[in-house]
């Protein structure tokens, strides 16, 4: 189990409710998990998925600790901006669409 983060930005209100649910919202759109495992951020990422992807608007960031991933952080994103996440040298950096 890994600490999850997810932040929203600009959501509809059922997506406060929902996360609410399973996690503690400690900021407007901010919210946090200590010991959250991958059957529950999976099964989250998959709801909030469909909801934006019926109803496009604003936007969602996920983060967890993944020892697999480039820097050990698991990173999935939904919304505007679009931004690209590219692994540079074991880095993570963005790219912006255009």
């Amino acid at each position: 189990m890994a600490l999850t983060i997810i932040v929203t930005r600009d959501v509809a209100n059922r997506y406060r409710g929902f996360l609410a649910s399973v996690m503690l919202e400690i900021a407007a759109g901010v919210y946090v998990s200590p010991k959250m495992n991958a059957g529950v951020r999976l099964r989250a990422w998959k709801v909030m998925r469909k909801w934006h992807a019926e109803a496009p608007e604003g936007s969602i960031i996920m983060v967890w600790r993944d020892a697999s991933k480039t820097g050990g952080i698991g990173i999935d994103t939904l919304g505007t901006p679009l931004k690209h996440l590219i692994e540079l040298d074991g880095l993570w950096i963005t790219r912006r669409s255009s």
